[in-house]
């Protein structure tokens, strides 16, 4: 994670581990006896991938999990780990892996569902490596929505979401950490065929019909 001279991180080891150890407490182990499908959505900030996992889970049937999205309810809980994962992401960090994974775990083992979008995760190696590690799940395939910086940011810019992150010096933070961390991911699995590619400039509805038709593998949800 690099040097860092904030005070309010000198705890974060310990922090960490205070965290898992309370989820690995409360939840057990990751059922083995249990079938379940991940895919995991990347796209740069502004891709547009969220968007398109709504659609998938009202045709398909997945539950989409958001690694952002656990991390803000964590952040709102003002929990002692909130605080330190609302520092990380003020200072452009990536939030450390066993923190992010087991959110994830914990909300695998809470749903009912055996088939799971894991929207913006893995961010780096680092995740890729801990998530197959923690939970021996690897993923189905790679959804990755590919769009223009510019696009992205001009999208972002032009969103509403009341997001403390859509400013545009962290907009192209974002970008960098994307384009650094998250790109060699998507390399490694590309290497193993998992990768499916959509282009993501097209409109809303042109986009999924690509999505839908790397989904045909799986049965479409009951009307």
């Amino acid at each position: 994670m690099g040097t860092n001279t904030d005070s309010s991180m000198d705890n974060l080891p310990g922090l960490v581990c205070d965290f898992t150890n309370k989820i690995q407490d409360s939840n057990g182990a990751f059922p083995g006896d249990r079938k379940i499908t991940v895919v995991f959505v990347l796209g740069g900030p502004g891709s547009g991938k969220g968007t398109q996992c709504s659609k998938i889970v009202e045709n398909f049937g997945f539950t989409h999990l958001s690694a952002g999205d656990l991390l803000r309810a964590e952040i709102k809980s003002g929990s002692e780990n909130g605080t330190m994962i609302s520092n990380m992401i003020k200072e452009g960090k990536i939030v450390p892996s066993e923190v992010t994974v087991e959110l994830l775990k914990k909300a695998i083992l809470e749903s009912g569902n055996n088939k799971f979008l894991i929207d913006g995760f893995p961010r780096n190696e680092e995740n890729r490596a801990t998530f197959e590690n923690v939970t021996k799940l690897e993923p189905e395939f790679i959804l990755f929505f590919d769009c223009s910086e510019e696009e992205m940011e001009q999208r972002l810019l032009g969103r509403n979401q009341g997001r403390d992150d859509d400013n545009i010096e962290t907009i192209r933070k974002r970008f960098r950490v994307f384009i650094e961390s998250s790109l060699p991911v998507i390399e490694y699995y590309d290497q193993k065929g998992k990768v499916r590619k959509i282009d993501a400039m097209k409109p809303i509805d042109d986009i999924f019909e690509d999505v839908k038709a790397i989904f045909a593998v799986f049965p479409a949800k009951d009307e």
